[in-house]
């Protein structure tokens, strides 16, 4: 039976999800990294070693996907001790433009795979009476332009940690959202230079964030140490949900 703590990530393969784990691995954490990125997960595992990182491959979508990875983790690991719901997709567009099929696949990840995600491990928190929880939510849940689909989703982010929050306290169980702002991530560096430019001096700070940023108040939120703070979103974003504008 492994010691250290267990926690499960998803979206973990690269970007901010990445970040997330090569930071537990340091706090002595084992992860089990979740990603439909196979390759770039297998890679993941085999860089810090079956000891630290367990990679899964599964569609979170799926709700028998994500009751067998539950199922797995309690018998490989007898509990779980923390989950980290990063994975999400964008498909932006204005919305006179955006088809039912890019509204739907944003939802479907972002909002409904992290509420199964949430509902599977929310009953093995609750019958071992502890754990954590924290969701990845955006700024955008603030509204964006072009973003209709995905500031719905994170927003229903929000509201749902909010919603575990409650549900979850009396059963010793942390629920929490960090909203990361505009991040130096491969979906970040795909924007055109001048619209990236834009971006960046918009911020209050006139800078990116790192991926590391926002690991480190994932790692923040996840430890003993925050056994009262929850259904909070702590903003990771260079000021930018304070007002700032183009």
């Amino acid at each position: 039976m492994i010691q250290k703590r267990i926690c499960i990530v998803t979206g973990a393969a690269k970007g901010i999800g990445k970040a997330i784990v090569q930071r537990l691995v340091t706090e002595n954490t084992f992860v089990v990294a979740i990603d439909i990125d196979a390759e770039n997960g297998i890679l993941l595992e085999n860089v810090f070693g079956k000891d630290k990182v367990h990679f899964s491959s599964i569609n979170i979508c799926n709700e028998k996907e994500v009751q067998s990875l539950f199922a797995d983790c309690l018998s490989r690991f007898g509990r779980i001790d923390a989950l980290v719901n990063n994975a999400g997709i964008i498909r932006d567009n204005m919305i006179w433009n955006m088809s039912v099929d890019e509204f739907d696949a944003v939802i479907g990840v972002n909002l409904k795979g992290t509420w199964l995600m949430c509902r599977e491990v929310a009953r093995v928190m609750k019958e071992q009476n502890s754990g954590r929880i924290v969701n990845i939510a955006s700024r955008a849940w603030l509204g964006n332009k072009g973003q209709s689909n995905y500031s719905a989703s994170k927003a229903g982010v929000v509201a749902l940690t909010r919603v575990l929050a409650l549900e979850l306290g009396k059963y010793n169980v942390c629920v929490n959202a960090v909203a990361p702002g505009l991040i130096d991530t491969p979906m970040t560096q795909k924007l055109k230079p001048e619209v990236l430019q834009k971006l960046i001096e918009a911020q209050p700070t006139k800078t990116m964030g790192l991926p590391e940023d926002v690991a480190n108040t994932v790692a923040f939120l996840i430890s003993e140490h925050t056994q009262f703070i929850t259904g909070q979103t702590i903003y990771v974003d260079g000021g930018k949900s304070i007002g700032a504008s183009l």
